[in-house]
């Protein structure tokens, strides 16, 4: 049992393990179930990913609101017809990132990691670092595994909820999973993990929660594309002996506490940042006025949003 980062990064030096071992038997010994069980099971929520992750990038979905329909095909559209700034993993994983949220705000299957609204930035990371790198099944369960020892960790000492803590308690715990996931499957040690955690973390500190209209698609799925972003970025820091200096408990708590000061306009009430500006108090009679006529619309018809 573990109930922070220094007890797992200790536990796993002790039995000079990489953290996804220790975080795997810690399950068994909750919950009784076998290490092909737990592993199984977390390769179910993979291919749900891998699933989310491809499924707007292709497919406009039919989204409430239609804040957001499109922009995932709009983003793969763009990195076909042009070089682009950034990489093309990077490109994959923001378009993946995209996707995620897109499938979410139409109701569909996503795996939340930690949460919905933050839903496509470890499936973006992982995904696309092993299909550049090609990594099989195997060792994305196993980077899952660690970023879920990484979200452990703030479960048990904070919080991922937006509601209780601002974005950087979703966002930001979800590039931190990411980073660290990011980090083993580039081989790096378990110190690097952490520190790439921490990293990734620091760099949210103070996130608001503010979506337009209280949907979770703007900012949301802009930030889940930046964060997707930074957990990489905070991943080849950590792989190139950058260090946080601040231990990744240490962050956590400071998290927590930024968390504690942000007022509650500013924690998932869409009374605060971005969502109480002009445009984004226009956008949300919009979506009120056209609610109705967006439900009744038969399936298969683009919704008003999108003519």
């Amino acid at each position: 049992m573990y109930e922070n980062a220094a007890e797992l990064l200790y536990q796993a030096e002790q039995k000079r393990a990489p953290l996804w071992r220790i975080v795997l038997d810690n399950e068994t010994e909750l919950t009784g179930a076998t290490a092909k069980q737990v592993e199984e099971k977390m390769l179910c929520s993979y291919r749900v990913m891998l699933c989310s992750a491809q499924t707007a990038v292709t497919d406009v979905k039919k989204v409430k609101g239609a804040l957001i329909a499109g922009q995932a095909k709009a983003l793969h559209r763009y990195h076909k017809n042009n070089e682009g700034l950034c990489g093309t993993l990077m490109q994959k994983a923001m378009q993946r990132a995209l996707s995620c949220v897109e499938v979410n705000a139409s109701m569909g299957k996503i795996c939340a990691a930690p949460t919905a609204g933050a839903c496509g930035i470890l499936p973006a990371v992982v995904i696309s670092i092993c299909e550049t790198f090609h990594e099989d099944e195997k060792q994305a369960v196993r980077a899952l595994l660690t970023a879920s020892g990484i979200g452990a960790v703030v479960m048990a000492n904070a919080t991922v909820s937006g509601a209780k803590g601002g974005c950087q308690a979703e966002c930001g715990v979800a590039a931190a999973m990411a980073a660290g996931a990011a980090v083993f499957l580039r081989n790096g040690t378990n110190e690097q993990v952490l520190r790439a955690a921490s990293l990734a973390l620091i760099c949210t500190l103070g996130l608001v929660c503010d979506p337009v209209g209280g949907y979770v698609q703007i900012p949301c799925a802009y930030r889940n594309v930046s964060q997707t972003a930074s957990a990489l970025a905070c991943a080849d820091m950590a792989l190139a002996g950058i260090d946080a200096r601040i231990p990744f408990d240490e962050a956590v708590q400071a998290m927590w506490e930024v968390g504690e000061m942000l007022p509650s306009a500013l924690r998932e009430t869409a009374k605060g940042g971005v969502a109480a500006t002009p445009a984004a108090e226009e956008l949300a009679k919009q979506i009120k006025k056209s609610f109705a006529n967006i439900m009744e619309e038969p399936d298969g018809k683009e919704n008003s949003f999108l003519r």
